[in-house]
């Protein structure tokens, strides 16, 4: 998916968030994120937007020093649903006067704009569903855009490790995990060397393999479902499985 690509799903994914929301109980709980709330899970979203979008307009070229943000939160719960359809206006104003191409410090592996623009349309997605869910909803997601979630997701995670110091542990003699997508073309293949992990192309074997429907695979990244699941496959070597969930949560 291209960068503007990704700046309209981030609208049509807050969109269906909002939608989701707007007439819900702020207090029902959400089994996606264990201990939240609605309200919780609105107010994190929003408030990511809100701060992404700071970063952009700043047009940061090192890692910020603060993450002070005029958040404009409301009083009441029930108003934090309109509250995050204006994050998500003021976001799409913000990315229009930004050139998605131009350098720019970032977390990830992307050192470019673009970078946050992707990364708050994968924060939405996973939380609309979160919201759906948690209303009893079946969330549905497209599958290109699923599949281009698990990319995003494989190729931060080796640079996470200050937010998710699991991800520390991720280590082996050259072992290989391979999730590969049963309704479409592409897989990934994750390799886990003594010094560290990461993405790389390569055919053949791998010492063990997740296969899923590109949206099952992003939500099992997520930690939404379970690879036990009915709707996960695995195969090959269990321990390095064990390692790999155990220690890649995000």
């Amino acid at each position: 998916m291209t960068p503007n690509e990704h700046v309209a799903a981030v609208s049509a994914e807050t969109a269906r968030f909002v939608a989701a929301v707007r007439s819900a109980d702020p207090a029902t709980p959400v089994p996606g994120c264990p201990d939240w709330t609605l309200a919780d899970l609105v107010r994190h979203t929003g408030s990511v937007q809100r701060w992404f979008a700071a970063l952009l307009r700043r047009r940061i070229q090192e890692p910020p020093t603060s993450r002070d943000v005029d958040l404009k939160l409301p009083e009441r719960a029930e108003d934090y649903p309109a509250w995050l359809a204006e994050a998500a206006e003021e976001a799409a104003e913000v990315f229009a006067d930004t050139d998605l191409d131009a350098p720019m410090w970032a977390w990830g592996a992307d050192q470019h704009a673009r970078f946050w623009v992707r990364r708050m349309l994968f924060e939405t997605l996973v939380h609309r569903v979160d919201a759906e869910l948690a209303l009893g909803v079946k969330a549905e997601l497209d599958p290109a855009l699923a599949a281009d979630g698990v990319d995003e997701f494989l190729t931060n995670l080796p640079y996470a490790a200050f937010f998710a110091p699991g991800t520390a542990r991720l280590r082996g003699e050259d072992r290989t995990i391979r999730f590969a997508r049963t309704d479409g073309d592409g897989d990934w293949l994750v390799r886990l060397r003594p010094d560290g992990f990461g993405l790389e192309s390569g055919d053949g074997t791998a010492d063990a393999t997740v296969s899923a429907t590109a949206a099952d695979l992003l939500l099992l990244l997520y930690g939404r479902i379970d690879r036990t699941a009915p709707e996960v496959t695995t195969a090959g070597d269990e321990d390095l499985l064990q390692l790999w969930f155990a220690n890649s949560a995000f």
